[in-house]
């Protein structure tokens, strides 16, 4: 990567006939920072380089990467919680560049999640569980700017009085959520949807896992149907910012909600 330079974030900067606002065509990242501790860096540049690969876009340079992370990280100073976003396009449309960018903004405060749960609906994301082997070219598993169909999601789910969406294959199988990874909590064991379902490889929850193997508690990578998550005795949606958030409503129906576990982890991926 060469040209780097700071900029103001409130000026424009991304030409009209960039491939990223034209057609989605680029790959992003999100690091939480919390504390002025960037959260999962190395993971985060790993699932960057995964995803540019399955688009076909020049490799991004993983060091280059690693110094504007510290760079922004350094700039925000004091704020207790920052979000990064990396952002990788195939560039100009009319030239043979690729073009990328860091944006570094506050972020909310998501204590309230954090104590309170949220409600969640499952939705059909209209795709059977093997899509990513039977069908690579649909990208399922890699981070696109393609973030439409998420959106209309959320906006559905809104619609149905809930604050987040659980997508599902047709198959019957959970997945993951439109900007998080969900994990459940079954007969004693938490499991996560493989990555060779078609969903990104969570960084989060692979921090959780670590936290939670540390303190003698069973994780497991698996498929999971959605009747066995109804089941579950505890479900959580995890991503950089949010961190942690319990479900308390999956459809309409109440979850248990283990709270001890959910202070804690969220507590130990603050401080991670």
């Amino acid at each position: 990567m060469t040209g780097v330079e700071r900029v103001d974030p409130a000026a424009p900067h991304v030409l009209a006939s960039d491939l990223s606002a034209t057609r989605g065509d680029g790959v992003f990242e999100s690091i939480g920072v919390f504390d002025g501790r960037p959260q999962a860096v190395e993971a985060h540049l790993a699932r960057f380089a995964r995803s540019s690969a399955m688009l076909d876009l020049p490799a991004p340079d993983l060091d280059a990467w690693r110094r504007l992370v510290a760079d922004a990280v350094a700039a925000v100073g004091d704020e207790p919680q920052v979000l990064l976003k990396l952002i990788w396009s195939r560039g100009d449309e009319f030239d043979d560049r690729p073009t990328g960018w860091l944006h570094a903004f506050a972020m909310p405060d998501h204590t309230a999640e954090h104590l309170d749960g949220i409600s969640v609906v499952t939705l059909d994301r209209g795709l059977r569980s093997d899509v990513a082997e039977t069908s690579p070219w649909l990208l399922q598993g890699a981070k696109t700017l393609s973030y439409a169909v998420n959106r209309a999601a959320l906006r559905e789910a809104a619609r149905r009085g809930a604050d987040d969406v659980l997508f599902t294959s047709t198959d019957g199988f959970v997945l993951e959520g439109p900007n998080s990874t969900a994990v459940a909590l079954l007969d004693g064991v938490l499991v996560t949807t493989p990555p060779a379902l078609g969903v990104l490889e969570g960084t989060t929850q692979g921090d959780l896992f670590a936290w939670a193997e540390g303190r003698g508690l069973a994780t497991a990578v698996r498929a999971t149907t959605v009747d066995e998550v109804r089941r579950a005795s505890g479900l959580w949606l995890t991503s950089s910012g949010r961190l942690l958030a319990p479900v308390v409503r999956l459809d309409g129906a109440p979850l248990p909600v283990d709270v001890d576990l959910t202070r804690d982890a969220v507590a130990a991926l603050r401080a991670r």
